[in-house]
């Protein structure tokens, strides 16, 4: 179950979408441990924490962009909006901001959206070109 978010901004550019980090929200139903220190999520819902170090978050705590990482993330842990995590969008582009500063360190995070971005870019250059 994934819930999505999407704003799109005047000039069409950015588009926001926000999934549920459910991989990094859920425990993982297959470590079999009760250990409450064994969690495979991030978020423990019993004790309202976020632990950085946590595997699943796949190193998005750490620098250059873990701070902005950081504050996307609680908000969006944290968010009573309805949807969730509307209240972030600024959060989240600042993230993807500094992901796309730094694209050597998040090449994982920013190969989905930057092929997605060209496409839409291409698609427009067209309809521009056509019409010249």
């Amino acid at each position: 179950t994934m819930s999505t978010y999407q704003r799109d901004e005047e000039d069409g550019k950015d588009v926001i979408i926000f999934m549920e980090p459910s991989a990094a929200t859920t425990p993982d139903p297959k470590s079999s441990s009760s250990d409450p220190k064994d969690q495979s999520a991030a978020f423990n819902p019993e004790t309202g924490e976020i632990n950085w170090d946590c595997p699943c978050l796949g190193g998005m705590a750490q620098p250059p962009c873990g701070d902005a990482f950081k504050e996307a993330f609680s908000c969006f842990v944290y968010s009573t909006a309805e949807p969730k995590g509307v209240d972030c969008v600024d959060k989240f582009r600042a993230m993807q901001d500094c992901f796309r500063e730094n694209p050597e360190v998040y090449a994982d995070q920013l190969d989905d959206e930057e092929e997605e971005a060209n496409a839409e870019e291409e698609k427009e250059e067209g309809e521009k070109a056509g019409s010249a």
